[in-house]
């Protein structure tokens, strides 16, 4: 329930009475005006509020709850092992995005950042915390397990932040965030966002948010206005042929299937007909994860096949089609999946390829999503699956994608992502991180 009125949202980033150095850093990232979670958010965050955001990926999220989060701990000192502020997220990927979105802000104001994931080593990461983080990215079984072995320690976390909240909480951690929520400060603020408010995360809000702001940006409306959703009817025997020309379009598109298996077959088989193509799945490591997208992002690689890992957490600039070579499970995927192209605005075309004895469960999810595709029976070849995709007839000739360079290790502080991923988003006496009002 909420019971004080909200602050009115705000034209400018001027307007919120950040730091300077802060506003310096906005206008150098080229970032000039609020989206509107942020313009209606910021306002309430600064001022200690919890909030509840609701809103589509690509809707404005990380900086609306990362500029609250770095502003208030402006000036802040983190002890060893005893972070200020926790972001907890559900994904590897994620928690990179976050950690490259913030990096220039976090820098400006002398903030130190740190990034827990699993599937890296937590050597690593144990060093970071030893040496002082006032912000920790993280996901939650990994930083369950630094928590449980002494290297973390939440008493000091005055500000938690939970990002894709339903994400987290379908993909079973509910009782890691309650355990890790129960570790913070009970006076602290809580900010929480989530594209869908279910069950699960109805009962985080009730229980850990206090006086909330709610704010919430539809999912459904903006996925409907800035995309073009086409159901294509396939025959099982013509999917793949299918599939292949739409992958040798000129231009890149990520194409989602349902097992890792799958996606390993689909790229052996798109390689040796001559496009270029890598794999995104849970059974890669971290580092393998981080250099495909790497490539994908630099145009190395023109088509990413990926499991619904990359389904949340990854922003590719003009990424203009996402494909489902195998239909999403729900409604809620479809639209996280979707979520990939259309970013900040853009315009792009989901495609689902459907065979015959899909077609039910596919009109069942669309309605649940609130869309209405548009329909066509395709073939490969077909003037239509070219006029849609920009498909094309692959060159059959083999190709393989160079190991790529590894990138250099994060050191866990500001300024340790790339600069190139910053340009594609839009005292040693330790201070506690600031009360809520």
């Amino acid at each position: 329930m909420t019971h004080t009125p909200p602050l009115p949202p705000v034209e400018a980033f001027a307007d919120l009475g950040l730091p300077p150095a802060m506003l310096r850093a906005l206008e150098a990232e080229g970032v000039t005006v609020p989206f509107p979670i942020q313009a209606a958010t910021l306002p309430n965050s600064l001022a200690g509020r919890d909030v509840l955001g609701r809103g589509r990926t690509g809707s404005g999220k990380t900086l609306a709850f990362g500029l609250a989060v770095l502003a208030r701990l402006a000036g802040t000192r983190a002890e060893p092992k005893r972070p200020l502020a926790v972001v907890l997220v559900p994904t590897r990927e994620l928690a990179q995005q976050v950690t490259d979105a913030l990096a220039p802000y976090a820098r400006a104001l002398g903030l130190r950042q740190a990034t827990v994931v699993g599937g890296v080593s937590i050597g690593r990461q144990v060093s970071a915390l030893r040496g002082g983080t006032e912000v920790l990215v993280a996901t939650p079984g990994r930083l369950k397990d630094l928590v449980t072995r002494g290297d973390c320690v939440l008493d000091d976390v005055g500000i938690t932040v939970l990002d894709e909240a339903d994400q987290m909480t379908d993909m079973g951690f509910l009782p890691q965030i309650t355990g890790l929520l129960e570790l913070t400060r009970p006076d602290g603020q809580r900010l929480l966002f989530s594209a869908t408010l279910d069950r699960n995360v109805d009962s985080l809000v009730r229980r850990y948010l206090h006086d909330p702001v709610v704010h919430s940006v539809d999912p459904t409306a903006g996925v409907v206005t800035s995309m073009e959703h086409h159901v294509l009817h396939v025959l099982e025997t013509d999917k793949n042929a299918t599939a292949t020309e739409i992958a040798a379009r000129d231009g890149r598109v990520i194409m989602f299937l349902d097992t890792k298996h799958a996606v390993d077959r689909l790229v052996k088989h798109l390689l040796k007909s001559g496009v270029r193509a890598s794999a995104l799945h849970g059974g890669k490591s971290q580092p393998q994860r981080t250099r495909t997208l790497s490539q994908f992002k630099d145009g190395d690689v023109n088509v990413l096949v990926a499991t619904n890992v990359a389904a949340r957490g990854i922003h590719v600039d003009d990424l203009d089609l996402v494909v489902n070579v195998d239909p999403p499970g729900d409604h809620k995927d479809y639209l996280h999946r979707g979520g990939r192209t259309a970013r900040a605005g853009e315009s792009g075309s989901v495609v689902t390829l459907v065979l015959p004895h899909q077609r039910r469960e596919m009109d069942s999810l669309m309605h649940h999503a609130g869309i209405r595709p548009r329909t066509t029976a395709v073939r490969s070849g077909d003037a239509e699956l070219i006029r849609i995709t920009g498909a094309r007839t692959p060159s059959g000739i083999p190709v393989v994608i160079a190991p790529p360079t590894p990138p250099a290790q994060a050191s866990g502080r500001p300024g340790s992502s790339s600069s190139s991923s910053r340009r594609r988003r839009t005292g040693t006496r330790r201070r506690r991180a600031p009360r809520p009002q």
